[in-house]
């Protein structure tokens, strides 16, 4: 396959991979749909900065030599599997906060003004910077689509190709999420996006911790 050929499939995966359910798109849901379009375009922003790392390390080798090393891998693990009950953690005590109240759109608004732009970028960059399964799946899609032979050009062409769709993808659910017609829906149903994103986060942070603990 010719380079061109070799971008257009990368291309085709990751957005696949993009649009499947996860961590990275409850993160998305959750906080876009409780703390409105801005706090949504930034949790977007440090998703995409966090996929375009892990790319960096996969086609520079680094991420490779982390996975041989079972050490460095389960610290890994052991970090992601931390955060991600943290935030499930915390989206199951929001949830709880808020079962005997009824969110308005207005109350959505104000709560995303005060939210922080650095938090928001910061909870994004982190949840998929830490998400061990990034990293393997990174070592598979770079390893098996980017030749080392690739020029130069190509290798910085798949990573633009990587971070805009992840960048646009994102986004374009925080946008979707955030239109009027859509806050008056989830306004209602906020409690039940923080209970199901809780009980999610959980149940991934605690496999990864399961894993770990059982090498």
């Amino acid at each position: 396959m010719n380079e061109v050929s070799l971008l257009f499939t990368l291309a085709l995966v990751h957005l696949v991979a993009l649009i499947s359910p996860g961590p990275d798109f409850a993160l998305v849901v959750q906080n876009a749909s409780r703390y409105g379009r801005q706090t949504g375009f930034y949790i977007a922003l440090g998703l995409s900065l966090g996929i375009l790392t892990h790319a960096v390390l996969s086609i520079t080798g680094i991420s490779l030599l982390v996975h041989q090393q079972p050490t460095l891998f389960h610290l890994l693990q052991g970090l992601g599997s931390a955060y991600l009950l943290y935030l499930g953690s915390s989206a199951l005590i929001s949830s709880y906060r808020n079962w005997q109240q009824t969110p308005s759109p207005s109350q959505t608004q104000s709560k995303a003004i005060l939210s922080q732009k650095q938090q928001a970028f910061s909870k994004g960059f982190l949840t998929n910077l830490f998400n061990p399964k990034a990293l393997v799946f990174f070592i598979s899609l770079m390893s098996s689509l980017i030749p080392a032979s690739m020029s130069w050009a190509g290798k910085g062409s798949a990573l633009l190709i990587i971070w805009g769709l992840s960048l646009a993808w994102f986004s374009a659910l925080a946008w979707l999420l955030t239109k009027p017609a859509s806050q008056v829906l989830l306004a209602h149903i906020s409690r039940y996006i923080d209970l199901l994103c809780g009980v999610l986060f959980c149940l991934l942070g605690a496999g990864i911790l399961w894993g770990v603990l059982m090498v």
